[in-house]
C-alpha cells in the first residue's frame, strides 16, 4: 500500500470533486493520506477531513501565510484545538521559508512557538523549510524535540539531509525527484537510508514532470514511488513498503 504523507485536500481547489480525488488516489494504491493544516481558519475543515478513516491530520501555521496569522492568538487557539483533539498526529505545517526576507523574524518565532508546544505535546512536526535547512537543522537540534518530525519537500544536498536523519527525522520525497534536471536532488535521493523517507505529493501543488500546470492530486504517490525506486535501484514494493513503515511510525498510524 501507498501513504501520501502530505496533502491539503482541505483545499478549495478540491471542493467539487474531492470524493472523486480520493476514489482515484485509492484505485491507484494509496490507502492513507496525511492532511497538514496551514492557518487557523482552515483547520475545522482538515478536522472534518480527519473523520474519515483513511485520513490523519496535522494542525499548525504556515510560513507563507503570515499575513493571515495572528500569532499570540493564533498560538493560545492552537494548543487549545490539540489539548481538545488528542487524534491529532502531528503540528505542521509550520516552519521557514527565506525567499520572505520581509517576514523573516516572525516566520522564527512563530515556528519556535509551535516547536514548544510540539514539545509540551509529544508530537512530531511537518517542517516547510525552504533555503534554510541548516538554520532549521540547527535549531532542531537545539531543541531535542522528543517525537522528531517531516522535512516536507526536502530538496537539499545530501550533508544537510544526514543532520536532519540524525536527529531522528524523515525527508518527504514528491515531484520535484521526478525532473530530469534535479540531478543533486535525485543522487540525494539514492544515498538515503530505507528509514529515512516517506512519499509525498503536496496536493494541489508541486506537481510532477509531465503535469505542470495542472492540479497535482494524490493519485500521482504511485508515480513518485516508481521514479523513487529507479533512483534507488529498487522495486516498486520496496519503496511502498518502506514508506509505508516510515510514516506509520512517524505519525502512529495503525495501518494493517
Amino acid at each position: 500500500m501507498l501513504i501520501d504523507a502530505h496533502c491539503h485536500m482541505d483545499f478549495s481547489v478540491f471542493d467539487q470533486d474531492r470524493d472523486a480525488v480520493f476514489a482515484a488516489a485509492h484505485a491507484s494504491g494509496v490507502e492513507h493520506f496525511v492532511v497538514p493544516g496551514t492557518t487557523r481558519q482552515c483547520w475545522s475543515q482538515v478536522l472534518a477531513l480527519g473523520t474519515r478513516s483513511d485520513v490523519s491530520v496535522c494542525l499548525g501555521l504556515h510560513p507563507y501565510c503570515m499575513d493571515q496569522h495572528r500569532r499570540e492568538d493564533d498560538i493560545h487557539a492552537l494548543e487549545r484545538m490539540l489539548s481538545a483533539n488528542p487524534w491529532v498526529s502531528a503540528i505542521g505545517e509550520c516552519g521557514i521559508d527565506a525567499r520572505f526576507k520581509d517576514t523573516w523574524d516572525k516566520q522564527w518565532d512563530l515556528f519556535d512557538d509551535q516547536l514548544h508546544l510540539a514539545k509540551q505535546h509529544k508530537l512530531p512536526v511537518v517542517v516547510h523549510c525552504v533555503q534554510a535547512n541548516d538554520k532549521v537543522s540547527k535549531r532542531l537540534r537545539q531543541l531535542a524535540l522528543p517525537q522528531a518530525g517531516l522535512i516536507h519537500a526536502f530538496s537539499g544536498s545530501i550533508e544537510q539531509a544526514r543532520k536532519f536523519l540524525d536527529l531522528g527525522f524523515v525527508l518527504g520525497l514528491g515531484g520535484a525527484v521526478t525532473y530530469e534536471r534535479a540531478q543533486r536532488l535525485q543522487r540525494m535521493v539514492a544515498a538515503l537510508p530505507d528509514d529515512g523517507f516517506v512519499l509525498e505529493t503536496d496536493s494541489p501543488d508541486m506537481p510532477l514532470s509531465g503535469h505542470q500546470g495542472a492540479r497535482n492530486e494524490p493519485k500521482r504517490v504511485a508515480q513518485v514511488c516508481r521514479i523513487v525506486a529507479d533512483l534507488r535501484g529498487q522495486t516498486e514494493q520496496q519503496i511502498a513498503a518502506c514508506s509505508t513503515a516510515n510514516a506509520a511510525r512517524l505519525f502512529k498510524l495503525a495501518i494493517d
